[in-house]
C-alpha cells in the first residue's frame, strides 16, 4: 500500500516526537495501492466464502502484487490471535470458537484458483488444548484432496513447544514447514512478548530432524546488529535450513514497535549472498520480502528438492 507510516528512519526518537509524523518510507519502500480485477475478484470471493487471509490481516504491503497474481497466503482458525506480539497488526483477544467447515471452504477456494503452489498460515490458538493443530491436519488433508498436485508450505505458530502437536501438523504432509523466528534472540522476548527464541528453533529442529524441508523468516530494522543476523544465518545453515527469508520490518501503528533504522537493498543483498554461501539453499531478501512472498514461485525448487532428498508425494516423512 501506498500509505507512508509515520515511523523513524534511524535512531529512537520517542512515539510523541512531532518530527516521527513527517518522515516518510524511502522511496525502494513504496508501492502503489492494490487494485485491478484480479486483485478484486479474488478479495470477493475470499469474502464470499469468509475465509481470512494474512494478506488483509497483517497489512501485507504486496497484496495487489500478490492478489492479482492470484497469490495469496490463506489464515486459519479465525483472525483473532491469542497473543500481543509487538510487531504484528493481527487483532488480539478472545477467538470465537473453532469453525469446523474452515478447512472444506479453504480446500475449495485454494482447489477453484487453481495453484501450483500456496501458503498456509494461522494466528496463535493457545486457548485450544491442541493450539489448533487437528484443523491445521484436517485443512491439509482437504487441499491434498481437492488439489491433488498443489504444493503446500505451511507457516505455523510454536504450539507452546508441543512437539506431539507440530507432529500433528508434519504427518498431514505438508511440502514445506516454516515457522519464523522473525529476530535475533536478543530482541526475541521484547518483539514477541509470548513466544521464545529458543522455542522456535527447536520446532524448526524437531522438523527439521524428520525430514521437513523447513523455512523461516527474520524481520531486519529493530535494532538487531550484522553480526546477530551473521549468528543466526550460522545456525539455520547448521540446522539443514532450505528457504530464508529476510525483510524490512514496517511499523504497523504507534502502538507497535518503532522502526530502529531502514535497511538499503543493498545490506539485503549481501546477507542474501552470506546466507547462500552458507549453503542455505534459497533466500528471498528484500526491503519488501515477507514470510510468503514469491512463495508461489518455489513449486519447482521444492519438487527437485524432494527429489534430492528422497522425498516422493505425500507420505514423505520418516515415522516418529
Amino acid at each position: 500500500m501506498s500509505r507512508h507510516l509515520p515511523v523513524v528512519a534511524e535512531g529512537t526518537a520517542p512515539a510523541d516526537d512531532p518530527a516521527r509524523e513527517r518522515r516518510r518510507h524511502p522511496r525502494w519502500l513504496r508501492v502503489p495501492m492494490p487494485g485491478g480485477t484480479g486483485y478484486h475478484d479474488l478479495r470477493a470471493r475470499v469474502k464470499e466464502l469468509a475465509l481470512h487471509t494474512v494478506c488483509q490481516s497483517a497489512s501485507c504491503p504486496n497484496i495487489g502484487e500478490c492478489w492479482n497474481n492470484r497469490a495469496l497466503t490463506i489464515m486459519i482458525l479465525g483472525d483473532i490471535c491469542t497473543r500481543s506480539c509487538r510487531f504484528c497488526d493481527v487483532a488480539t483477544g478472545r477467538p470465537l470458537p473453532v469453525d469446523e467447515d474452515e478447512p472444506r471452504r479453504v480446500a475449495e477456494i485454494l482447489a477453484e484458483l487453481q495453484l501450483h503452489h500456496t501458503v498456509i498460515t494461522s494466528v496463535d490458538r493457545d486457548d485450544l488444548p491442541d493450539g489448533g493443530a487437528g484443523i491445521w491436519a484436517r485443512t491439509l488433508h482437504a487441499c491434498h484432496e481437492h488439489a491433488p498436485t498443489m504444493t503446500i508450505e505451511v507457516l505455523v505458530p510454536d504450539f507452546k513447544g508441543n512437539l506431539r502437536d507440530v507432529d500433528t501438523v508434519l504427518d498431514a504432509m505438508p511440502d514445506v514447514f516454516a515457522h519464523n523466528l522473525e529476530t535475533v534472540p536478543r530482541l526475541s522476548r521484547q518483539v514477541r512478548v509470548q513466544a521464545r527464541y529458543d522455542r522456535s528453533y527447536a520446532v524448526l529442529e524437531h522438523a527439521r530432524r524428520r525430514g521437513a524441508l523447513t523455512k523461516t523468516g527474520l524481520m531486519l530494522g529493530l535494532g538487531e546488529t550484522r553480526s546477530e543476523l551473521e549468528e543466526v544465518i550460522d545456525q539455520l545453515a547448521d540446522l539443514g535450513l532450505t528457504i530464508l527469508t529476510l525483510g524490512q520490518y514496517l511499523q504497523p501503528s504507534k502502538r507497535h514497535l518503532a522502526i530502529e533504522r531502514y535497511v538499503h537493498p543493498d545490506e539485503f543483498a549481501e546477507l542474501r549472498a552470506y546466507a547462500q554461501a552458507r549453503g542455505i539453499v534459497h533466500v528471498e531478501s528484500g526491503p519488501l520480502v515477507r514470510s510468503s512472498y514469491h512463495a508461489e514461485g518455489q513449486a519447482e525448487l521444492i519438487a527437485r528438492l524432494q527429489s534430492d532428498h528422497g522425498i516422493i508425494g505425500f507420505a514423505s516423512l520418516p515415522a516418529r
